[in-house]
C-alpha cells in the first residue's frame, strides 16, 4: 500500500521569509497525524502571498507531486496581499463552497472576525484543495470541523482510502448495500 500524498501549503511572506517559525503547517501536519491511520505522506512547502506562485504550487502539488488532498493555510483574509482563494479558483475546475460555509459558521463560535475570512475549497483533477486560515487553533477547529467529509470526497474521486481514528476524528462514509 503506497502511501496517499497530502499537500501542505503554507503562504505566508514572513514564514518564506524566516522572519518567524511555521507553525500554521505544522499545525495541519499535527492533525492529520493524529486524524490519520492510514499511511501518508506530507508534501510540504512554504511560499509567499504571490498569486502566481501560488498557482504554480497547487499545480505542481496535484498534477506533478500526486497529491489528491492539498491543505493550504494563510492567504485567506481581507488584506492585499490574500489572495490564496483566488489562486485556488483560478486552478480548479470545480468549486466546493459547502467547506468555506462550514469552516467559518465554526469559526464563528470562536470569534466574530470569521467572517472576514475567505477560505474556500476546490477540486483540480481528481484532488480535493482546502483553503484554511492562518491561525493555529482555527486551523484545528476548521478541520474538525470539514474533515469528516474529506475521505468520503476522495473515496468518490477514486483516490486512496484514508482511514481515520475514530476516536479522535468521526469520518462520514455512507453504509455499503
Amino acid at each position: 500500500m503506497h502511501p496517499a500524498k497530502i499537500g501542505i501549503l503554507t503562504v505566508s511572506d514572513r514564514a518564506s521569509a524566516g522572519i518567524y517559525d511555521d507553525i500554521s503547517g505544522k499545525a495541519i501536519i499535527d492533525t492529520l497525524n493524529q486524524y490519520l491511520l492510514s499511511p501518508w505522506q506530507a508534501e510540504y512547502k512554504v511560499i509567499p502571498d504571490e498569486q502566481p506562485l501560488i498557482e504554480q504550487t497547487l499545480c505542481q502539488m496535484v498534477d506533478e507531486l500526486g497529491c489528491r488532498l492539498v491543505v493550504t493555510t494563510g492567504g485567506t483574509g481581507p488584506a492585499k496581499r490574500d489572495v490564496t482563494p483566488e489562486a485556488t479558483e483560478a486552478v480548479c475546475d470545480r468549486m466546493m463552497p459547502g467547506f468555506g460555509e462550514l469552516m467559518r459558521a465554526e469559526s464563528l463560535k470562536f470569534v466574530p472576525t470569521a467572517i472576514l475570512s475567505r477560505q474556500t475549497a476546490g477540486l483540480r483533477g481528481s484532488s480535493l484543495i482546502i483553503n484554511l486560515p492562518g491561525k493555529p487553533s482555527a486551523i484545528r477547529q476548521c478541520l474538525d470541523a470539514v474533515f469528516p467529509a474529506v475521505p468520503y470526497c476522495i473515496d468518490l474521486m477514486e483516490g486512496p482510502y484514508l482511514q481515520c481514528n475514530d476516536e479522535v476524528i468521526q469520518v462520514f462514509r455512507p453504509k455499503k448495500g
